[in-house]
């Protein structure tokens, strides 16, 4: 495979989620596409062959690690943005089900913008990026079972928060 090939590949592959995953940590989308674009040209100097079977976990560590020297540069923080969690979204219900999914997803959202930095990027992570806890672990520099332990507390808290609502607990589920 020539060298642009798999490069181009991988954009194809991970841009979109990179971007939604910058923008989770810095609130803009501005700068988290120049954050990923930054990424990409890091990718650009690396070698198929040292990255096979891990690309995934790099292309987050180091869009992960870009974010963060950005917010050092900039010096100040930005209110993180929880995009949609589209993927609990039930489709095969009627209007009234999916209008209290709705109710209840942006209950949620509020739950996990409430957590603490470490609990929120790793529920972001295994759950609107879909990446297992090693690759989580790969991502954040946290052990496999700081992150499970992590993920397991921040979902115990949002449950706690919402409290014994039955439709609540029943999307949440899915999710586990």
């Amino acid at each position: 495979m020539a060298d642009s090939t798999w490069v181009e590949e991988a954009l194809d592959q991970y841009e979109v989620p990179l971007v939604r995953y910058a923008v989770s940590l810095l609130g803009d989308v501005e700068i988290a596409r120049d954050v990923v674009q930054d990424t990409f040209l890091k990718l650009c100097k690396q070698r198929p062959k040292d990255l096979r079977g891990h690309l995934a976990q790099w292309l987050f560590r180091v869009c992960r690690n870009r974010a963060v020297d950005w917010q050092r540069k900039e010096r100040r923080m930005t209110s993180l943005s929880t995009p949609r969690l589209s993927l609990l979204r039930d489709k095969s219900s009627g209007p009234l089900r999916n209008l209290e999914n709705e109710e209840v997803l942006s209950g949620v959202e509020e739950l996990i913008e409430a957590l603490p930095d470490k609990q929120r990027e790793v529920i972001r992570l295994k759950f609107q990026q879909g990446l297992s806890y090693k690759e989580i672990s790969s991502v954040t520099g946290f052990s496999v079972s700081n992150v499970g332990f992590l993920i397991h507390t921040g979902i115990r808290t949002i449950r706690k928060r919402l409290g014994k609502d039955k439709s609540s607990k029943r999307i949440l589920r899915r999710v586990k």
